[in-house]
């Protein structure tokens, strides 16, 4: 398994190769413990509030800033509530993209005496996983996806964050 992670640097005060390195950590964490094989590639926009409030609105129809955005390339997700969604498949190069608002993640780790980075990591572990398929609007699908970020943070010695 070979994660590839293209970090663009658009906005906000973000330290590149950190935020690079970081990325990269997560995702392939993520394949990991999930077992995803491949050479995937992840996209992440490191961005400001004001280019994520346009995306959202873009994308979402809210016009306000948000901490993380995800695009997956296909639709992986499951029928079932709390069902596992079907993996990528073999051959696909491209798993989606995020994007990442700085000042809403510098705040958000605050409000939650969270240090920046462990906030970070949760947001790009919650984003990949979503790239995957997973997603928390209906209360099983919400379990499974929260106890697997909880699983995936772990191995990257973050604490759990709920």
């Amino acid at each position: 398994m070979a994660a590839q992670v293209e970090v663009l640097v658009e906005g906000g005060d973000w330290d590149a190769a950190a935020l690079e390195a970081l990325a990269l950590r997560a995702v392939a964490a993520t394949f990991g413990h999930l077992g995803i094989g491949g050479d995937l590639e992840v996209a992440v926009l490191a961005c400001d509030d004001a280019r994520i409030a346009a995306l959202n609105a873009d994308f979402r129809g809210k016009p306000q800033p948000t901490n993380v955005l995800s695009w997956p390339s296909e639709d992986r997700g499951a029928d079932e509530d709390g069902a596992v969604p079907r993996p990528p498949e073999a051959g696909e190069d491209t798993l989606g993209d995020i994007a990442i608002a700085h000042e809403t993640c510098l705040r958000e780790a605050a409000e939650a005496a969270r240090p920046f980075e462990d906030h970070v990591a949760h947001l790009l572990v919650h984003a990949t996983l979503h790239l995957l398929g997973y997603d928390h609007t209906r209360p099983k699908d919400a379990e499974l996806m929260e106890g697997l970020e909880v699983e995936i943070l772990a191995t990257l010695g973050v604490p759990d964050p709920y």
